[in-house]
């Protein structure tokens, strides 16, 4: 099959998700002093490994102020607070309706990006907090699919890693994840953020060891921050071993830790502290896995249904063409004209009651006056 997309620009597009006070946009901004600290490194130095800074593009109308100077601001395009105070709307709904006025020039974004990927490693995407806002709105799945259309992109989920010390914390987070994953398609990748405050250790135990997490449900409510999350070493008695029985919720996480344990092994996962930066180096090794899973997988099934929807509208054409030349020559036939009548005139099998006269006239019948309409008979006049 013929490859219907360009090939792929050497820029990888990162869209960074993430729930509010997560540290999304923090992370976002160390990111990216992080890039440009490699670039000028290499700037400098012609054995160092090459890199360039990224472009950045921030598409929350509502932030305040940002760590970083983004390339292309939404801010600079929609008043956030105008949208709110025109259309009477809510903080929530003042975002999505910035968002959608934004998406409406998204094209014009997508073509600059598009002259500048050849030149760049990354391209960083920093959406709202409301994370419902962009991962389930039109707007949000039309910025994703174009992105993913011009350039290698990946997701990533952005976890506050010391809120998400609960057992029942942190499998809410998975499931989000799971449902973000599926939903785009895209190669995912889970950055346990604030590793400073919080070791992730005790995330990644949980997500390849479905019993370390039972273990951490056995131990206490689900709703409390496991001790496992302090102290992997922790001995703490189970409810059985106390004469106790698990609540509702805590049987309900391990039925559930059993179900997502498949979706845990196709999953990327790294620590990073976006206040010292550890782990970054991590975390762009695992989107290059990314974007190469991008161009095994994602890519592949991207062309295949482009091209299929080629060929559907390449026959719907097909099909109008030859229903118009159907028309055209029915139209053709109808417009001939008729064939003259070229016999002698002679009538050869009249009509009598159409030819015959009217009563009183030369010729008529006079029984037509004794006509009876109602069974259609001649009766004899007295």
């Amino acid at each position: 099959m013929a490859d219907v997309l360009r090939p792929p620009p050497r820029a990888t597009a990162v869209i960074v998700i993430g729930m509010a006070g997560s540290g999304k946009s923090t992370f976002v901004g160390k990111l990216t002093s992080h890039l440009a600290t490699k670039a000028e490194l290499a700037e400098k130095d012609p054995e160092a490994p090459p890199a360039r800074r990224p472009y950045v593009i921030n598409i929350d109308p509502a932030v305040g102020s940002l760590g970083y100077a983004p390339n292309v601001d939404i801010r600079d395009t929609v008043d956030y607070g105008r949208v709110m105070e025109q259309y009477n709307l809510g903080p929530n709904g003042a975002i999505l309706t910035s968002l959608n006025l934004f998406t409406t020039k998204f094209d014009q974004v997508l073509q600059i990006v598009d002259r500048r990927a050849p030149n760049l490693d990354h391209v960083v995407l920093d959406t709202p907090g409301q994370i419902e806002i962009f991962t389930w709105s039109a707007s949000g799945a039309i910025i994703t699919d174009a992105l993913a259309t011009s350039l290698p992109t990946v997701i990533v989920y952005v976890i506050d890693t010391p809120r998400t010390t609960a057992p029942a914390t942190f499998m809410s987070n998975m499931l989000y994840a799971c449902s973000i994953m599926y939903k785009s398609k895209l190669p995912f990748i889970l950055v346990f953020n604030k590793t400073d405050v919080q070791s992730p250790r005790f995330a990644f135990d949980w997500m390849q060891d479905f019993e370390s997490f039972q273990q951490a449900l056995a131990a206490g409510n689900a709703t409390d921050p496991s001790v496992f999350a302090r102290d992997e070493n922790a001995k703490v008695p189970s409810f059985r071993e106390r004469g106790e029985e698990p609540s509702y919720l805590n049987s309900l996480m391990n039925s559930m830790c059993l179900m997502l344990d498949e979706f845990y092994k196709n999953l990327r996962a790294v620590g990073v502290s976006s206040a010292t930066g550890e782990g970054m180096d991590d975390f762009l090794a695992k989107v290059e896995e990314a974007r190469q899973e991008y161009l095994d997988d994602y890519r592949p099934a991207l062309e295949k249904q482009l091209a299929e929807k080629r060929e559907q509208l390449s026959q719907h054409k097909e099909s109008q063409l030859e229903r118009l030349a159907r028309d055209m020559k029915k139209s053709n036939t109808d417009d001939e004209p008729e064939a003259q009548y070229d016999g002698d005139g002679e009538i050869i099998d009249p009509d009598t009651d159409e030819e015959r006269p009217e009563p009183g006239f030369a010729g008529g019948d006079r029984r037509r006056g004794a006509w009876n309409k109602l069974d259609g008979t001649y009766w004899p006049k007295p």
